[in-house]
């Protein structure tokens, strides 16, 4: 018995050795586990070249014109501050416009005029005819209809009309402009830009050169007019024309000119004579007068006028408003 135990404790040592030749043996070791290192605490001092972050803000109650982050989880509410404001509520029955117009796109001077409205909220309006920024008629009418209007033959640049409707904190109005075609032209080229008031007017004209200056006489309308070139104001005067060949005499005998320079006669010698501003500023005419069949007309801009005048050359003189100053166009 002892004898075989010997025997397998010797075939199983035999066993366990040749299986050692050829296998290592797996011995299970234990997980490693992170050692902790200690890190310094974050200080509250930045270091020189670290800007100091501020902490985020709350988002401003008012829109400020940039993109608004976006939450991860929906939309976000934002509350919008409302600025008080003094708009009154809406009335749905207050006046209203809700035409205003005119039967052509635009009129002759002296044609008449169609205006059509129409209203809501009220039972009848009033239409103001402007001129020049003032209301200076004015029409009581329905609600909504037709007015015809005639136009003056005078009439230029647009017709302004004004349609009112309620009154006090209800009132509502519109505008409506018109546009005049021009009836007439010029009697020269290029034209201005204005509208004449009328047709060109041919009429008798003397003209005659001066030393500083130059006067002319239109029959037309008996007026005198002495046109300065000495750069003072005004730039010329209107005289009416007052001489009578009967009882006034055609120029003052005792006065003799230097050579090269000569006495205005009848008309223009009568006002030359008799008014010092127009001698002292014109002095002695340097050539004798020329009377000629020449044209006028006239063009008006926010109520002052300006003269066009044919002059002895085939050039056109033109005298702007209140004698400010005069000058010479050039046909082509």
């Amino acid at each position: 018995m002892r004898r075989i135990t010997t025997y397998c404790l010797c075939l199983v040592m035999l066993i366990a050795a040749g299986c050692g030749a050829s296998i290592a043996p797996i011995v299970p070791t234990a997980q490693p586990t992170a050692t902790a290192t200690p890190t310094a605490a974050p200080t509250r001092t930045p270091a020189r070249n670290v800007t100091p972050t501020q902490p985020p803000s709350p988002m401003p109650a008012t829109a400020t014109g940039g993109p608004s982050p976006t939450p991860l989880f929906g939309q976000a509410v934002t509350l919008v501050a409302q600025a008080a404001t003094s708009t009154r509520p809406f009335n749905p029955n207050a006046p209203r416009i809700e035409f205003f117009t005119a039967g052509a796109a635009a009129v002759a001077p002296g044609d008449t005029v169609t205006l059509y409205w129409s209203t809501r909220g009220t039972t009848a309006a009033n239409i103001y005819r402007v001129e020049r920024g003032v209301r200076n008629q004015v029409w009581q009418v329905a609600a909504d209809g037709s007015l015809n209007i005639p136009t003056r033959r005078s009439d230029r640049g647009a017709l302004e009309f004004l349609l009112t409707a309620g009154d006090g904190d209800n009132r509502v109005e519109q505008t409506l402009t018109i546009p005049l075609a021009c009836p007439d032209v010029w009697f020269f080229q290029p034209p201005p830009q204005e509208c004449p008031t009328g047709a060109a007017q041919e009429t008798y004209i003397i003209e005659e050169p001066f030393q500083a200056g130059r006067m002319v006489y239109i029959q037309a309308n008996e007026v005198v007019y002495s046109l300065f070139n000495d750069g003072f104001e005004p730039g010329w005067i209107a005289i009416p024309n007052r001489f009578d060949p009967a009882i006034h005499p055609e120029s003052e005998p005792s006065f003799a000119p230097p050579p090269g320079f000569y006495q205005p006669l009848r008309r223009l010698g009568f006002v030359w004579r008799g008014n010092d501003t127009v001698r002292n500023r014109l002095g002695l005419a340097s050539q004798p007068e020329f009377a000629f069949d020449g044209f006028v007309q006239t063009s008006v801009t926010n109520g002052e006028e300006t003269l066009y005048v044919s002059s002895t050359d085939g050039t056109v003189l033109q005298l702007l408003p209140q004698g400010d100053a005069w000058q010479i166009i050039t046909p082509p």
